[in-house]
C-alpha cells in the first residue's frame, strides 16, 4: 500500500513538471505584451553607403510600441552636433507607431563614421540607441579620382599580368599628369 502510494505521488509530480515546461516553452514568433510601454525600432542601424565631405544624410527610423501603456519619448542624445534629430513628441498608444529623423551633416568630417542617437523614454527596456553609419570621402579627391579604361586582347580576355601592366600604364600617366599641374 506504501508503494503504491508513492508510485501515484510520483506519477503526479511528474505530471506536474511535463506541463510546468510544457507552459514555458513558447513559438519564437510569439511576442509577449510588456506591461508599461516598450519601444521596438523596424532597424536599429543605418548604413548610408559612402557619401562624399559636406553631404547631408537624412533618415527616418520607424518604431511601433509594443507594450501595454503610452510611450514618450522625452529627448535624444546625439553623439555630436554635426547630427540633429527630430522625432515624434505626442504620446504613442500601445500598437501605436512613431518616427525619428535624424540629420546628418558631414561636413569636416573623414573617413569611417558612427554616429549613435540615444533614445530616452518611459520605455520598460529602458533607453535604446540608433545608429548612422557609413564612410566620408574627402570631396576634393572624389571628384579627381580618375576613370581608367583598359583595352582586351582580341579574343575579349584579359589576363592578370595584362591587368597589372594597364593598370601600372595608367598609375604613371596618373602621377605624370598630378605632376605637370
Amino acid at each position: 500500500m506504501k508503494k503504491a502510494l508513492i508510485l501515484a505521488l510520483s506519477l503526479s509530480l511528474t505530471g506536474l513538471a511535463a506541463q510546468a515546461q510544457s507552459a514555458a516553452v513558447k513559438p519564437a514568433n510569439a511576442q509577449e505584451k510588456v506591461a508599461g510601454p516598450q519601444i521596438q525600432f523596424e532597424e536599429v542601424k543605418y548604413d548610408f553607403g559612402t557619401i562624399k565631405q559636406g553631404d547631408v544624410v537624412d533618415h527616418t527610423f520607424k518604431f511601433k510600441n509594443v507594450g501595454t501603456q503610452p510611450l514618450v519619448i522625452s529627448n535624444i542624445g546625439v553623439s555630436c552636433g554635426c547630427t540633429t534629430p527630430d522625432w515624434t513628441k505626442d504620446p504613442i498608444m500601445p500598437g501605436k507607431s512613431g518616427v525619428i529623423s535624424a540629420k546628418f551633416n558631414s561636413a569636416g568630417k573623414m573617413g569611417m563614421q558612427n554616429k549613435v542617437l540615444t533614445v530616452e523614454s518611459n520605455s520598460a527596456g529602458g533607453n535604446a540607441m540608433v545608429a548612422l553609419v557609413g564612410e566620408i570621402k574627402d570631396a576634393a579627391s572624389a571628384n579627381a579620382t580618375p576613370t581608367m579604361t583598359v583595352e582586351s586582347k582580341t579574343n575579349g580576355v584579359m589576363d592578370e599580368k595584362d591587368a597589372k601592366q594597364k593598370s601600372k600604364i595608367g598609375d604613371n600617366k596618373i602621377k605624370a599628369k598630378r605632376k605637370s599641374s
